[in-house]
């Protein structure tokens, strides 16, 4: 069960390719993110051109380390980076209170 959920709102780039797109996230996750520590999973949602990665993380303390990663130079997270408009990011970080 995860402790904690990173939820990142963005939208593309301008002229960016969904389906490159997601080719390149599905490559980052299984090259990237997929072994960061804490990882439980990572749900890529969409409404109309707003996308919001889901995060869980077994702890708070995963959730945070994994934002240091983003300067990291790995060649599959920067190109999953190339795609996204830096300047429309909206991140919030839950701890996990109670699950139904």
């Amino acid at each position: 069960m995860p402790n904690a959920i990173s939820f990142h709102s963005y939208k593309l780039v301008e002229g960016a390719s969904v389906p490159d797109f997601l080719v390149a996230s599905e490559q980052c996750h299984n090259e990237v993110v997929s072994k960061w520590k804490g990882l439980v999973s990572w749900r890529q949602l969409r409404d109309g051109d707003t996308w919001v990665d889901w995060v869980e993380w077994k702890t708070m303390e995963d959730a945070l380390n994994a934002e240091k990663h983003e300067g990291e130079s790995n060649p599959a997270l920067q190109k999953y980076f190339s795609f996204i408009n830096f300047d429309t990011i909206k991140t919030r970080n839950f701890t996990v209170e109670k699950n139904h």
